[in-house]
């Protein structure tokens, strides 16, 4: 029984978070699936089957098509304006500098914001009239009333909230890599650009290929600065699938449509991680 008991120890330690992972992530991730199939009524109880036709009024709407470009684009934008942004801050400061901690904390501190406080910030730095950002630059742009201008908006908003975890990451990246590496390298007479390229960049791999994977998945869930903000607009310009996902669902009470949506953003992101992992099966090497 002593045996007995022994083996099963580890299992009760992953029983507590098997029950939250069952509660809060399998059976809702089951019920939205199913939801999908099938016709809900407004208390959320299924009411009959419904096959495909979810999806197939889904693919038609004009909206759909909208919504699931702009999340592409801004993902498309996001994530290589933040990785290029944080991986050149962190090469900037990877060696300890007299102020170097000063300049971390500031660039590390958009972590501490939240999401809806950033957003208010933003509201007033991208105002036509009295925002920072057009009188700075002599501009004279609606950021985030002008269709053409909105998700550009947005853009800044999310790669800013994104600069903090990122650099933190890169920068530890570069302080692991042996420093008698480089220096090596030096000696046998490789300028800054062959350093970076060739032995930098491939050393900290790793942990590109995650903040790859993990900023696309951010990009492809934004919803936060659009609630506040812009609300999908102005003319739809802005609604990204999320977005898309919470006016069907709590706007309109069409949680099959609502549902149709979660799973075809969990199938896109489902096919971004899958295309990473085989990237990282040809590119990635590990120390």
């Amino acid at each position: 029984m002593r045996a007995g008991l022994k083996k099963g120890k580890p299992y009760l330690f992953l029983l507590p978070m098997l029950v939250f992972a069952v509660g809060f992530v399998y059976y809702p991730f089951l019920k939205t699936f199913l939801y999908s199939f099938s016709t809900v009524n407004v208390m959320g109880q299924i009411m009959e089957f419904a096959g495909l036709s979810n999806y197939a009024y889904l693919f038609s709407r004009r909206e759909f098509g909208m919504a699931l470009g702009n999340t592409l684009r801004l993902t498309a934008l996001n994530v290589p304006t933040t990785l290029i942004l944080t991986l050149c801050l962190a090469r900037l400061l990877k060696n300890r500098l007299p102020l170097g901690p000063v300049y971390e904390t500031m660039i590390a501190g958009t972590m501490a914001v939240s999401m809806g406080a950033a957003s208010l910030i933003f509201k007033v730095l991208l105002n036509p009239t009295v925002g920072l950002l057009n009188a700075v630059l002599g501009l004279d742009i609606r950021w985030l009333q002008d269709r053409d201008t909105a998700l550009y908006g947005i853009l800044m908003l999310t790669v800013w909230m994104g600069i903090g975890f990122n650099f933190m990451l890169f920068l530890s990246a570069f302080r692991g890599i042996p420093k008698g590496v480089l220096d090596s390298a030096r000696l046998d007479g490789a300028n800054s650009a062959v350093i970076f390229f060739r032995m930098e960049l491939p050393l900290i791999a790793p942990t590109v290929l995650y903040m790859v994977c993990n900023n696309t998945i951010l990009a492809l869930m934004t919803s936060g600065p659009i609630l506040i903000l812009t609300q999908g607009g102005p003319s739809r310009s802005t609604t990204t699938l999320i977005y898309l996902m919470y006016t069907a669902g709590y706007g309109s009470n069409n949680y099959s449509m609502a549902a149709c949506v979660s799973v075809v953003t969990f199938g896109l992101t489902l096919l971004f991680a899958a295309l990473s992992l085989r990237l990282e099966g040809k590119k990635v090497q590990y120390a």
